[in-house]
């Protein structure tokens, strides 16, 4: 309260809180009780100081350790430090997979770091956060439910969002694709505070009966129940593979329709860099007025 909200912060990273020992010496308690127990109660810390504060509804603290009272504790979750790579292990695709496994456990408010965060100087394998990288995490994060950057542990080493003029407009511009979003997104998240409902969501919550929906890994998610999201996940491809559930969509940036009203289909769709594969379902008001606004403030091709 002292140091951070007196100064007038309204948003912060409570980091760690998952690291307790399990041989610590405790006041009180089991140190293998206490080290999932940890993360809830530093949670608590975060959020009592804002609650007396007044301020409850005015600050946003994320945390990247959790147990399961946690979703009900922290305003906010992110997924920790990725590694600056395409990897699915620790890169970016394992950030989709992330918040896909977060969001079924109830983690339903979750994000990750926008070109990941671990860069690492290794004479067999440097990992270093590339152009390319930094533009496909900021068009995957625009469609999820919070859109922040990280320069990462070494950032003169990275290519940042103010590296150069094309990046920082690029950035600019989904910024701005993000916030067209912002009504749908904000029923989204008054959803999830009530219901836990994700707002970033595996597929299978809405089409459980489709065997090849339950075969995604981390290639496509829905941002709520609407859009369909395939985000380009590996280096150097300007087109990726999509399954379209049972039903017609249309496609954001171009407007063409796709889908099979009886069964679902695969199609391969062009995704150059500014123009991720996103769908959204025919009958969608939402889809359609966020296209519309996108197409008022010159944000489509």
């Amino acid at each position: 309260k002292d140091e951070l909200i007196a100064s007038g912060a309204r948003g912060w990273m409570a980091d760690f809180g998952e690291a307790l020992p399990y041989d610590a010496v405790l006041y009180d308690g089991s140190p293998v009780e206490w080290h999932n127990r940890y993360a809830e109660e530093w949670a608590q810390v975060n959020r009592e100081a804002i609650n007396e504060a007044g301020l409850g509804n005015e600050i946003v603290f994320f945390s990247r350790s959790g147990y399961t009272k946690s979703p009900g504790i922290t305003t906010l979750f992110w997924l920790g430090d990725q590694m600056v790579d395409w990897d699915e292990y620790d890169g970016i695709k394992s950030s989709v997979t992330g918040l896909l496994t977060g969001g079924i456990s109830g983690y339903s408010l979750n994000h990750s770091d926008i070109g990941g965060y671990t860069t690492i100087n290794n004479p067999i394998k440097d990992y270093h956060r590339s152009k390319e990288l930094l533009e496909r995490w900021i068009e995957l994060n625009a469609f999820t439910a919070v859109f922040r950057t990280h320069e990462g542990n070494r950032p003169d080493e990275n290519h940042q969002i103010y590296s150069d003029a094309e990046t920082l407009a690029f950035f600019s511009r989904f910024a701005r694709v993000y916030t067209a979003l912002a009504d749908y997104r904000r029923n989204l998240v008054e959803r999830a505070a009530l219901r836990g409902e994700p707002v970033v969501r595996h597929l299978f919550l809405h089409y459980p009966d489709d065997p090849e929906v339950r075969a995604i890994r981390y290639e496509q998610f829905m941002l709520g129940p609407d859009f369909l999201i395939a985000p380009v996940l590996d280096e150097g491809a300007d087109e990726v593979r999509v399954y379209l559930p049972a039903g017609e969509w249309i496609h954001l940036w171009s407007g063409d329709r796709h889908g099979d009203a009886s069964a679902g289909k695969y199609i391969t769709v062009a995704a150059p860099i500014g123009q991720p594969a996103v769908f959204y379902k025919a009958d969608s008001n939402a889809g359609q007025k966020f296209r519309e606004r996108l197409a008022s403030e010159g944000l489509l091709p």
